[in-house]
């Protein structure tokens, strides 16, 4: 599904990926982990085409999508979450999801597409004409996942998924991360501080450090490694 291959991206003189390289397969759930600052969300952002590619590759399905503009990459399939929800919060609920399926012109998926993540999350249907802004925490990050899932993405990239959400909506999210790659049949990438649920869901992992990828194993493994668990599980 995605391979990206000693790929380099950065912020103007700064380079934040120095040369990493991982493989997803399609049905995966794959997560990256890694301290604030090690790369985590410039890799999603240069599989986005949002921060540029400057040396390597990035594949999807087998085709190059560095250097495409963003739109196109969505087009491919290919779907992000960003980091702090930014949803449309002056538009209603219904507005940001029509917003998801822009690039769709098959009326019968999309009200397909929108009974499904209303069946995810009920309360966004309650909410459907409501402004964006709102919604709580919890439930923008509901707006966020369902808006991306409206392009109907065979790989979704989730940033962060449970920052500043309270335990209970955690759990609830990343069972829900399970369902949708389960039940969507949709390949999920995910970067996460919170490392022991991150691990707890996924089929595989990677640990960056400094813009490089340092290690990467099944996901219980990285849970039963003592230098993850001193890292970034706090045991």
């Amino acid at each position: 599904m995605l391979v990206m291959n000693d790929v380099q991206a950065g912020y103007g003189k700064v380079l934040a990926l120095q040369g990493v390289s991982l493989t997803i397969h399609p049905g995966e759930i794959v997560t990256l982990i890694g301290a604030n600052g090690a790369g985590k969300s410039t890799t999603l952002m240069a599989i986005s085409g949002i921060v540029p590619c400057r040396s390597g590759e990035i594949l999807v399905k087998g085709k190059a999508i560095h250097g495409l503009a963003p739109d196109r990459i969505v087009a491919m399939g290919v779907s992000q979450v960003p980091e702090g929800r930014r949803i449309f919060a002056d538009l209603s609920v219904q507005e940001n999801l029509d917003l998801g399926a822009f690039l769709r012109t098959d009326r019968a998926g999309i009200r397909q597409d929108l009974d499904f993540v209303f069946a995810l999350f009920p309360i966004l249907a309650k909410r459907r004409h409501q402004y964006g802004g709102t919604l709580s925490g919890g439930e923008q990050q509901m707006l966020a996942m369902s808006r991306a899932l409206m392009a109907r993405p065979q790989l979704l990239l989730l940033d962060e998924p449970s920052m500043g959400l309270a335990p209970l909506m955690i759990r609830q999210i990343f069972r829900i991360i399970k369902e949708i790659n389960r039940e969507h049949k949709t390949t999920i990438f995910l970067v996460e501080q919170n490392a022991h649920q991150a691990l707890g869901i996924a089929d595989r992992g990677y640990v960056i450090e400094n813009g490089r990828i340092i290690l990467s194993d099944r996901a219980e493994s990285l849970l039963a490694s003592p230098e993850v668990q001193k890292a970034y599980l706090g045991i």
